[in-house]
């Protein structure tokens, strides 16, 4: 592998080991609602931990803005991560300074320790150098476990990299390794489904991606605005009228890459936006005037269907309709479920990510059978769209 991951590393006991981690986890009713991302990074901490490393975590949570704010403090989700790893973890009530010090001396081999939100101090978003090498002082070693934060240059996600040998943990590694078979030496064909409301919001990932795979499938809202530019009325469908142009050059830059776009032919239009409203499903060059397209129609998803099955590699992002809202989830259910069997098939290597896609992939219930599903979101997002990630770039081997 490109990066240096847990194998380079040895002889780590009595080591202090800096892990930065992702503990932004949602709340409710003062409870973590959703222990996924403590769960991605479990294996890291476990492995440092049997290996009699004293694993010392870093996180941030929400955004208070370089000032400490009580409901953002990372004591309220200790409970949780006791949980998810079944150890005993340690709590200091500041990541740099005297009670972090005292925390990690107190520490012996193979204990697990929690430092307070790093995003408390304002030096940890500006990359700030004497925050950085205060957080330095703390460790010995630095695992980056936080691919969903590598596309920020903040100092527990790059800084800290020039300081302290780094190296990636195993979710990184994981990460890495599922986004370097998508898009960085895919096996061909290769097919990108993206979805979602807007072009203004993914027109870098549309630019790159044409130049990547064989065939692009646009679908969701955005397929709209590509529909419009070709002169089809999408009546009051959601469609950013002012980007026809855009949609035209990305379609011109596909030819010319040799990309087949993949638009819809047939939409499921309603009158109401609301679940279960009066539906029918005709061709996109006849959707009616005070109607509006909520999903794609079937000899769409017969099309898309067709492409995942000649696929090899399969890179996801945003669903094909208003998939929260039945019955205008049926054709990203039924896309999902065909990249599922062609996966657990083993004919084809599938890699998904963006908040909406990993929704839509455990509505379909098939989120556990694609290769790899990412929920680190901007970074999943900005990596697909080729751009250079500061916590990722600062683990390359030399």
């Amino acid at each position: 592998m490109a990066f240096k991951t847990l194998d380079d590393l040895s002889d780590i006991a009595g080591k202090r080991v800096l892990v930065r981690v992702d503990l932004n986890v949602p709340m409710a009713d003062g409870r973590v609602s959703d222990r996924t991302r403590i769960e991605r990074v479990a294996p890291t901490i476990l492995e440092l931990a049997q290996k009699g490393a004293k694993v010392i975590l870093l996180a941030h949570f929400g955004r208070p803005k370089g000032e400490p704010v009580a409901d953002m403090s990372l004591s309220l989700i200790v409970s949780a991560v006791d949980d998810v790893l079944g150890r005993k973890i340690h709590f200091a009530k500041d990541c740099i300074g005297n009670q972090a010090a005292d925390a990690i001396s107190a520490m012996k081999e193979g204990d697990i320790l929690l430092l307070e939100n790093t995003r408390f101090h304002k030096g940890e978003e500006k990359n700030d150098p004497a925050f950085t090498a205060a957080l330095a002082e703390n460790g010995d070693i630095f695992v980056n476990d936080a691919f969903s934060a590598a596309h920020r240059a903040h100092s527990s996600t790059e800084g800290l990299a020039h300081h302290l040998p780094a190296f990636a943990g195993r979710t990184m590694q994981a990460e890495l390794e599922a986004l370097q078979a998508g898009l960085g030496n895919p096996v061909r064909p290769t097919v990108a489904i993206v979805g979602g409301a807007k072009v203004s919001t993914k027109i870098d990932l549309l630019q790159n991606l044409v130049k990547k795979v064989d065939a692009l499938v646009i679908g969701g809202g955005m397929a709209n605005t590509f529909l419009a530019a070709q002169g089809i009325d999408v009546g009051k469908s959601l469609c950013e009228h002012d980007l026809g142009e855009t949609a035209k050059a990305i379609m011109a830059e596909a030819q010319a890459a040799g990309c087949v776009i993949v638009l819809p032919v047939d939409a499921v239009v309603a009158r109401e936006f609301k679940a279960n409203a009066a539906s029918e499903t005709v061709p996109v060059d006849a959707i009616p005037a005070d109607a509006m397209a909520l999903d794609v129609g079937p000899k769409t998803v017969d099309a898309v269907s067709e492409w995942i099955g000649k696929a090899k590699t399969l890179v996801w992002n945003g669903p094909l309709g208003a998939f929260e809202i039945a019955p205008f989830d049926t054709a990203t259910v039924a896309a999902a479920k065909v990249a599922a069997e062609r996966t657990k098939a083993r004919a084809l290597t599938s890699v998904a990510g963006g908040g909406d896609t990993v929704a839509a992939l455990n509505h379909a219930g098939v989120a556990d059978d694609f290769t790899y599903v990412s929920t680190a979101g901007g970074a999943f997002l900005e990596w697909m769209e080729g751009k250079i990630l500061p916590g990722v770039e600062v683990l390359r081997r030399d």
